[in-house]
């Protein structure tokens, strides 16, 4: 599974390279007032899509330690629950077993 994650990866840092190789152009933003912004198109594509997905990214590790907190806190009161009954006894008493005369 290491060698998956891996290879995934590699290859999406190829991409990565091979756009931003290809794209190298000046791109000019107007930020606000007289603010202007000249950039490499692969630099504005990469932060935005990050800017994007950062969001999303901390929600998603919001949910995994909140559950993970419930569950942790489920397996303590499921550990020290007691049974309410006695375990069951061994086979020998089954009804089937009759060593009476």
């Amino acid at each position: 599974m290491q060698f998956l994650k891996t290879a995934f990866w590699v290859v999406l840092a190829v991409v990565i390279a091979l756009f931003s190789y290809n794209n190298w152009t000046p791109v000019t933003i107007r930020l606000w007032g007289d603010l202007w912004l000249e950039t490499p198109l692969p630099v504005l594509v990469i932060i935005s899509f990050l800017a994007g997905s950062l969001p999303l990214w901390v929600l998603h590790r919001i949910s995994r330690w909140s559950m993970g907190r419930k569950l942790d806190s489920a397996e303590r009161a499921l550990a020290s629950v007691k049974p309410a009954y006695p375990p069951p006894s061994p086979a020998s008493d089954s009804p089937g077993d009759t060593d009476h005369p």
